[in-house]
């Protein structure tokens, strides 16, 4: 299976969150989404995120992990976040290399869907940080940027479960 295979399966999951009922909060209750997240919020499993079809970018990362280490694709994830004291906007993100070059597999993000080519995992990364500080320029203004290199965290965790897990992890840029 090659990176635009597993892309294709990427492309019948949803982002967002099925409460019990199978409705993608985002879409029937974006106050709950955004006031509760943190509250109702938990890691699936790729098994549950390939049932439900609907998932956050923690949940699609690891999925894509199992994806590509099943197809025995070398692969690094990578936390990045913003903290003002107020908001804390995140994002993870999978990495390969193949033939030298080095690709960033994005699906959750929608404005940066695909697989995004580079000569070296610093360009990659410097160009993912600048787009996610660009996204959040108004949060970016008094935030530190935080980005980990992290392994495969517990299924199940809550979302301050899965920061503390993260900051348990390799930390790369502190800025």
């Amino acid at each position: 299976m090659k990176a635009n295979e597993i892309m294709n399966i990427m492309n019948e999951i949803t982002y967002g969150f099925k409460d019990n009922n199978g409705n993608n909060i985002i879409e029937t209750d974006p106050k709950k989404w955004d006031n509760e997240f943190y509250n109702f919020y938990y890691l699936l499993t790729p098994e549950e995120l390939l049932e439900k079809k609907c998932g956050v970018c923690w949940d699609q990362v690891e999925l894509e992990r199992k994806l590509f280490l099943d197809n025995n694709i070398s692969i690094k994830t990578f936390f990045i976040y913003l903290d003002n004291s107020k908001d804390l906007p995140s994002h993870t993100f999978l990495i390969f290399k193949q033939n030298n070059k080095y690709y960033w597999f994005e699906h959750a993000w929608s404005t940066y869907k695909g697989i995004h080519e580079y000569a070296n995992e610093d360009e990659l990364l410097n160009d993912v940080i600048l787009k996610f500080k660009y996204d959040y320029k108004e949060i970016n203004k008094n935030a530190k940027l935080y980005l980990y290199e992290y392994e495969k965290p517990n299924s199940h965790i809550s979302c301050e479960e899965f920061f503390n897990y993260i900051k348990t992890q390799k930390l790369i840029i502190s800025q």
